[in-house]
């Protein structure tokens, strides 16, 4: 295809390809061809990396913050100006819509900008101290970075690891997923021609075990940086202890939406069921439990299962797509299990639940009500395209519920009593609360979880300083 890059790991300034090198098929999950291989690093590739990565801390810590706020800026620039390109690439290789795929490269480009803007407010503090001396604190950047980012959203996860980073005057080994390289492809080739110096930032690609290994446990790597699940999060930070480096766990989620019976309900279903079937319901703030107050109950379940029925599932690229595929042919399956699974116990299917033909990963927007609290969806994030609804009688029961899980990335809820706002943003367990709306994420705004959904934030001020050490001086 040719809007499909040419495949490479970018190391230490040059693209690498061939040379020996195994590879791995890149698939479209539209039509389940093969897109390109993708070359993998050996063990002599990551060892150049892990070297480059030390030089190039070493030089860009040291490099003035307005340089890197301006390279930086060129690189959004240039994110702006190739945004339908790499939009078209992100649909291709992970299936989204083309609509979705440009709102993702181009809210990349706002969060490389405020990070640029970022590098001119790192600020420490003097303290007042006798006459003649001296206590200060500074914040350095932390060291070489490794991070690695999931295949949900190709291009924003690569720029929401590598903006932070080199924002704070680190450098960063990136190891995007396998699934989605060419997005991240595109994205550094924005960094090298803004003149990001290649030592900085270095992609790699390979066998993700074999990877994690062993740049963690190089004295080189000083902090880890992962989005992904919370099994392989777990992992990754028993490997990150042995070096005691610095950590940001972005882990999954299983986001609760509490909907109460005050809501403007029409308006409520409008927004809830477009953002739950966005990237075909593959995002970890994905709104998954719908805890509905009982007197709207009913009303709600049909009124989500009639707009979730006319939906349109086809390829991104064509128009009049509301949701592409889902991105590996892993998931059709975990959502055919998971919905067998609820219906057994009980569930009552409103809408969707099976697979649709044509050749790629295609399963339908699926409603299922009255789902028991021990059917396995209702425990395990199923990413993918299921919404499951439960009615609740109290708004002791919906916290209840929704705190029960031992995730807490994202939670919701809908209501206009005020008293019952206040009281829900203080008491859900979550590291983002969005009422009467859905979006989360913004450039200036920390994004991140707590319980088994993670620790540290991405994005905002925060997202700096998760790249950052302090260290107290005392002159006398």
């Amino acid at each position: 295809m040719t809007d499909y890059p040419k495949l490479g790991l970018y190391i230490d300034g040059e693209w690498l390809r061939g040379d020996g090198r195994a590879a791995q098929a890149v698939l479209n999950p539209a039509t389940g061809e093969t897109l390109a291989e993708l070359p993998v690093a050996s063990i002599a590739d990551l060892d150049r990396a892990l070297a480059a990565a030390q030089r190039g801390f070493e030089t860009w810590r040291v490099t003035p913050a307005d340089q890197r706020f301006a390279i930086m800026m060129k690189a959004a620039a240039l994110i702006r100006e190739r945004a339908e390109h790499i939009a078209r690439i992100v649909t291709i290789e992970e299936g989204k819509p083309f609509a979705e795929a440009k709102g993702e490269v181009v809210a990349g480009a706002g969060l490389l900008e405020f990070h640029a803007g970022e590098t001119m407010r790192i600020f420490g503090r003097v303290m007042q101290r006798p006459s003649g001396t001296r206590s200060m604190v500074l914040h350095q950047p932390v060291g070489p970075v490794a991070a690695f980012c999931a295949w949900n959203f190709p291009a924003l996860n690569v720029i929401r690891k590598i903006a932070p980073a080199i924002a704070a005057g680190c450098s960063i080994i990136l190891k995007p997923s396998e699934e989605t390289p060419g997005s991240a492809v595109e994205v550094m080739r924005c960094l090298q021609d803004a003149g990001l110096p290649g030592n900085v930032a270095q992609i790699v690609f390979g066998v993700p075990d074999q990877i994690s290994r062993h740049l963690l446990a190089s004295p080189v790597t000083r902090k880890l940086s992962f989005t992904g699940s919370v099994p392989v999060g777990k992992q990754l930070m028993k490997l990150a202890a042995d070096t005691v480096m610095k950590m940001t766990m972005e882990l999954g989620g299983h986001s609760p939406v509490l909907v109460f019976d005050d809501c403007d309900l029409e308006k409520t279903l409008d927004t809830l069921v477009t953002h739950k079937f966005r990237n075909a319901g593959q995002v970890c703030v994905a709104p998954t439990r719908f805890h509905v107050q009982e007197g709207i109950y009913e009303k709600f379940a049909a009124g989500f299962a009639e707009r979730t029925r006319a939906m349109t599932v086809g390829n991104g690229l064509e128009s009049g797509t509301h949701m592409g595929p889902l991105a590996n042919p892993r998931r059709p399956d975990a959502m055919a299990a998971m919905i067998e699974n609820a219906q057994k116990a009980g569930a009552r299917l409103l809408a969707g639940g099976a697979r649709r033909d044509g050749g790629g990963f295609f399963f339908e927007p699926t409603v299922i009500a009255d789902v028991p609290l021990e059917a396995s969806a209702m425990n395990e994030e199923p990413f993918g395209p299921l919404a499951l609804l439960r009615p609740f009688k109290t708004i002791d029961d919906a916290i209840a519920e929704a705190n029960r899980l031992p995730f807490g990335l994202a939670a919701y809820a809908f209501t206009e009593q005020g008293r019952r706002q206040n009281r829900l943003a203080e008491e859900l367990e979550a590291g983002m609360v969005a009422i009467n709306g859905v979006r989360l994420t913004w450039p200036d705004s920390p994004f991140g979880g707590v319980k088994e959904s993670g620790f540290g934030s991405e994005d905002g001020p925060e997202g700096i300083q998760n790249h950052m050490i302090t260290k107290a001086v005392h002159i006398v």
